[in-house]
């Protein structure tokens, strides 16, 4: 052995030792990233230490189990939903049936893209079929508040039939979301959400 490889043998060795704070931040990014992709059933704890560069006690430190991640996938994609819901509002204050219009626009451009894997609430409904499952209800949480949101806007819009309108959208939006992933990527048929929503807005509103 050379001088040099018994200095390296000596040499203790040293862990890079990751701050909580930061040690939760990369296990959110690594599950939201790898759930969204390629499921939550799919996706093992082995897979997010990895991607997430930390060691399971770590992890373990940070979330009880695996299901404890999902909910907390769940809540972050619930408020990055909400989070685009809003930027399309934003986009025309005061103008309820021109909102309604851009979160139509905003999605066929979202659902076009190549790197889109569909709604992940409408993901994980399919991976968990116990509907009393909490990730299940999370899912659920999310669908009401939309079609909450939905029959506020087309109130404000003047449909002669807000909730049944609001039904409508919300049965589109969907649509959307399974399109993007029954078609291939980019596909033409989802353009026409905007001009859907727009004759079921106008049907519903008058001229």
């Amino acid at each position: 052995m050379t001088t040099t490889q018994k200095t390296r043998a000596a040499a203790p060795r040293t862990r890079k030792i990751v701050p909580a704070a930061d040690a939760q931040q990369q296990i959110l990014d690594a599950v939201d990233e790898l759930f969204y992709r390629e499921g939550a059933r799919s996706v093992g704890i082995d897979a997010v230490v990895k991607r997430a560069g930390v060691n399971k006690m770590s992890l373990y430190r940070q979330f009880e189990s695996k299901d404890a991640l999902l909910l907390h996938y769940l809540e972050g994609r619930d408020a990055l939903f909400w989070s685009k819901f809003d930027a399309s509002l934003a986009k025309h204050p005061d103008a309820p049936r021109a909102q309604l219009m851009q979160l139509f626009v905003d999605l066929a451009e979202r659902t076009r893209k190549p790197t889109y894997r569909g709604c992940p609430f409408v993901n994980i409904a399919a991976e968990f079929p116990d509907p009393e499952h909490p990730a299940r209800q999370a899912v659920a949480r999310n669908k009401a508040q939309l079609l909450k949101r939905l029959v506020a806007l087309t109130k404000a819009a003047g449909a002669r039939d807000p909730a049944a309108l609001a039904r409508g959208l919300a049965l589109l939006i969907e649509g959307g979301y399974t399109a993007s992933q029954t078609f291939e990527p980019g596909h033409p048929i989802l353009k026409a959400l905007p001009e859907t929503a727009g004759i079921l807005i106008e049907a519903a509103c008058g001229g």
